[in-house]
């Protein structure tokens, strides 16, 4: 009994720390220019989405994350054939986090802007 309280009292802290953690990830929305990171942009090794979005004069590129959404939105919306010419004009609602000094967004929502 001595032994189980301890241990009952971290699982609450740690399960209570990661809510606080889920909480803090908020939902945001851009819109932008939609490219290929491989066809358009040569940048990566496999096809992969990425949104340019103007922020404070400069041009930030979110490339999301590989998941359902992203990747029915990248066969359904012809990003392969844009080019940074001509791109697809793309509004993405999702969470957005930084890796290996690139903005990446988890899409929870894909779709042309208009």
């Amino acid at each position: 009994m001595r032994k189980l309280f301890p241990l009952l009292s971290v699982a609450i802290l740690f399960s209570g720390l990661s809510l606080v953690v889920a909480q803090d990830a908020k939902e945001v929305t851009i819109t932008g220019d939609g490219v290929c990171a491989k066809c358009a942009l040569k940048e990566t090794k496999t096809c992969q989405n990425v949104v340019t979005v103007k922020e404070n004069g400069t041009d930030v590129k979110y490339y999301l994350a590989a998941n359902a959404v992203s990747k029915k939105y990248h066969g359904a919306s012809g990003i392969c054939t844009a080019t940074p010419d001509a791109p697809v004009k793309t509004k993405v609602t999702g969470t957005v986090e930084e890796k290996d000094g690139k903005k990446v967004i988890t899409a929870s929502k894909v779709e042309k802007a208009e």
